[in-house]
């Protein structure tokens, strides 16, 4: 029991020990402040670079939105036609690979609506509408020193931008606030006479039209099978390039606004860029998903680990289960040399007792099991009586009267009679049974000591 208890304590200890490591690591790595040079824009960050204001603005006012935890494949079944509006904003912690880029772009051919707001967005979300190639080129990078929390440093010397044209998007807009971070949306005119798949040459400046073509024309040849302009549409523009477009792609439209501060916790009290998002996300009423699955928190992963995920807990329980399975490979091992195992004696000391009477019951012997019987009653007698135990019955019985109040005839009768049995006489069941009875009755009115097992049957029948 020593070396249980040895081992317990040595257990509880070790666990204490893991949990107050894993606790100290945990709180040294929560201390760890948002940053934009590796921003978290995920609707779960409350912090400076995520978007949970957005998120949970968007529910108290009643629209409906949701936190997509599925792969992209998702979205072309069942899942997907409630969805209207998908939404991906900066760059997501896990990337987007090449055939999630292509089933997204189909269920936007499909009627769905994609919004990208990133200042480096992946180039697979943006597909080519018509002869038009929409990209982004970062001016700034925002360096480590940039402190997120502190917006004056996120917008510097930025002036704000007004609407470049009165459009869906930037109704009730007056001016709206980017960081000084926010990059340039470059539209350029694919040459037509290039090959397919050769990459194509663009034939005008980051941001801006060529003088010669001008805006693109809304000929007959240039719109696609729903009569819409493939070219993209610019609602938002800075001084040097634009910072919001659209256009169309099959039966939807993709969307990109070019600086995530606008929409981030940080930014998005400034000016009207709530209004902006507003209106971006919720041109027309339906489903608006937030894409999560990128951001780290995809629904394939256990209920129970994730709502411990980013604590301690999960680490704790791994080794305290890693300890546990080395103390159970430890203690199923053998260090020496094999053992027997102990034999056990099962049998009963009173399986002879019973065997021997069993057998004086079949054979008869009444005298026999009397003579058991006897030698021991006569031993008390005698030690009672104060006399040898070769005495003779006369003797015996007399002392005994002498000293209790039974009668010495009755006695040396009972002796006798046993005597008798015992010698060969002829004796019944019954008759041995009522002999064997005298003699407890003589024992007990004298208070000899009897065994326990006597004892206690004498109790039960009293």
């Amino acid at each position: 029991m020593r070396q249980r208890l040895g081992i317990i304590l040595i257990i509880v200890l070790v666990i204490g020990a893991l949990v107050v490591i894993n606790s100290l690591a945990f709180v040294s790595e929560e201390d760890k402040p948002d940053s934009e040079a590796t921003p978290n824009r995920s609707t779960y960050n409350a912090r400076s670079t995520g978007t949970r204001a957005l998120h949970d603005f968007l529910n108290e006012s009643g629209y409906q939105v949701m936190r997509w935890r599925e792969p992209t494949e998702r979205l072309l079944g069942s899942s997907g036609e409630k969805v209207q509006t998908f939404v991906i904003i900066g760059r997501t912690r896990l990337s987007i690979e090449d055939e999630e880029a292509k089933e997204l772009l189909r269920w936007v051919a499909k009627g769905g609506r994609l919004v990208v707001i990133d200042r480096t967005p992946d180039l697979s979300l943006l597909p080519q509408s018509g002869k038009w190639k929409v990209t982004t080129d970062l001016l700034r990078f925002p360096g480590s020193s940039v402190d997120a929390n502190q917006p004056a440093e996120m917008i510097g010397d930025v002036d704000p931008v007004s609407p470049a044209q009165p459009t869906i998007f930037t109704q009730r807009i007056e001016t709206v606030m980017p960081s000084k971070f926010c990059s340039a949306i470059s539209i350029a005119a694919v040459n037509q006479n290039e090959k397919a798949g050769a990459t194509p040459t663009p034939k005008t400046e980051p941001g801006f039209f060529d003088d010669d073509e001008g805006p693109p024309p809304p000929a007959p040849l240039t719109t696609n099978a729903s009569g819409n302009s493939p070219a993209p549409v610019i609602h938002l523009t800075t001084a040097h390039a634009p910072l919001l477009v659209d256009y169309q792609y099959g039966n939807g439209r993709i969307t990109l606004l070019s600086d995530p501060f606008i929409v981030a916790n940080n930014g998005i009290s400034y000016k009207d860029n709530l209004q902006l998002a507003l209106n971006i996300l919720s041109p027309r009423t339906g489903l608006i998903a937030f894409d999560e699955f990128h951001q780290g928190y995809g629904a394939t992963h256990n209920a129970f680990v994730g709502y411990f995920d980013g604590t301690p807990v999960l680490a704790i329980c791994g080794q305290i289960i890693f300890v546990i399975l080395l103390i159970l490979w430890t203690r199923g091992r053998r260090f020496a040399r094999p053992l027997p195992l102990p034999r056990v004696d099962r049998r009963s000391s009173l399986e002879f007792v019973a065997s021997m009477a069993e057998l004086q019951q079949r054979a008869r012997a009444y005298d026999l099991a009397l003579e058991n019987i006897y030698s021991r009653t006569r031993r008390v007698l005698t030690r009672y009586a104060g006399v040898d135990y070769n005495s003779s019955r006369t003797v015996i019985a007399d002392r005994i009267a002498a000293r209790s109040s039974l009668e010495a005839h009755k006695i040396e009768a009972l002796m006798r009679q046993t005597e008798d049995a015992i010698n060969g006489g002829q004796i019944s069941e019954r008759q041995s049974i009522q002999l064997v009875k005298r003699m407890r009755e003589v024992e007990s009115a004298l208070g000899l000591r009897m065994r326990r097992r006597q004892v206690k049957q004498s109790v039960e029948n009293t």
